[in-house]
């Protein structure tokens, strides 16, 4: 629930909370549906770790009167046909290749978004209830719920955002097998020896962003926008203290006649040990691409530009559709 979404928002390194206002504002900050004018969905694929790793993601928003609207966004990350050897060598100490199968791993998030335009001018609130659902084969299931809470604020070409990630703090209580456990904590004589930990806490975070859009000769259009992404515990962000780590992030997006669209961001600044203890900077720069037409858009973004952070680069593709557009 922390990678994102959206090629358009990740080429801009994420840097979206103020300025998000589409479908796929029930991720970066629900206040922004109620910007939706008809339905719209959307759909995300990327790959992680040399093609280890698949993240999806698809979503779906749509108006309910002029003043609020609601999504729903479904995502999985998951690592398939895992070799399971732990069965490898039998009773009798003979290697047995038939003994061998496979599990898959992953992790499901399903967002449901409200959103609803104030009595006061140009402010807007929402709101997501989340279940989370995650599996690791026969050995380990969880369930997790949690809630987001996000508002926008808009003035003069100026966007203000504030998304409360996991804010009653998000609880994933795990079922383990104890049967199958027994079977991985024979598989390596002292390890694996105690149950894990029934529940798992997802802390709060915050992103406050703020943006602006310029538009030049009605053809073109520059958008800039800053977060700071805010964990109430101390990591290794570039800003970091015992009450909260300060990750800053900042995006641009060039249009023509809303038709072509450049992006760049940088972001994720982290404070990295050397091997010889001291510390640099890292930072992770993203790039993208997006092309609109008649109510479909088709984005790509290049994440982490030449290796700079510890996250591996990765090409992602996502597409948004007006649904209003097949009426």
């Amino acid at each position: 629930m922390s990678i994102g979404v959206d090629a358009a928002a990740l080429g801009m390194s994420n840097a979206v909370t103020a300025s998000t206002a589409d479908v796929n504002s029930g991720y970066w900050n629900p206040a922004g549906l109620v910007f939706l004018e008809d339905s719209q969905g959307a759909l995300m694929h990327a790959s992680y770790f040399a093609n280890i790793a698949q993240y999806d993601y698809a979503a779906f928003a749509m108006p309910i009167d002029d003043r609020s609207a609601w999504g729903i966004s479904l995502i999985r990350f998951g690592v398939d046909d895992i070799l399971n050897t732990t069965q490898l060598i039998d009773s009798e100490g003979n290697i047995d290749y038939n003994r061998i199968s496979k599990f898959s791993t992953a992790d499901y998030g399903a967002t449901f978004s409200y959103a609803r335009s104030l009595q006061v001018p140009g402010w807007q609130y929402g709101v997501n209830a989340k279940v989370i659902r995650r599996i690791i084969g026969d050995f380990a299931n969880s369930w997790g719920f949690g809630l987001d809470v996000g508002i926008q604020f808009e003035r003069n070409n100026w966007k203000v955002g504030l998304m409360v990630r996991d804010i009653t703090t998000t609880y994933n209580i795990w079922n383990i097998d104890e049967e199958e456990f027994e079977k991985i904590s024979d598989a390596i004589p002292g390890e694996n020896q105690d149950l894990p930990e029934s529940t798992e806490i997802t802390l709060p975070k915050a992103q406050l962003g703020i943006s602006r859009k310029f538009e030049y000769r009605y053809d073109y259009s520059i958008l800039a926008a800053f977060n700071l992404n805010m964990q109430f515990f101390k990591t290794n962000d570039i800003i970091a203290s015992d009450f909260v780590s300060i990750d800053p992030a900042l995006g641009f997006e060039f249009g023509y006649t809303d038709l072509v669209f450049l992006r760049a961001g940088v972001g994720n600044f982290q404070n990295v040990m050397q091997i010889d203890n001291t510390e640099k900077i890292g930072f992770q720069p993203n790039i993208g691409l997006g092309f609109k037409y008649k109510g479909i858009q088709v984005d790509y973004a290049l994440t982490d530009i030449g290796d700079q952070s510890a996250a591996l680069y990765s090409n992602i593709f996502s597409v948004k559709v007006d649904l209003g557009i097949f009426r």
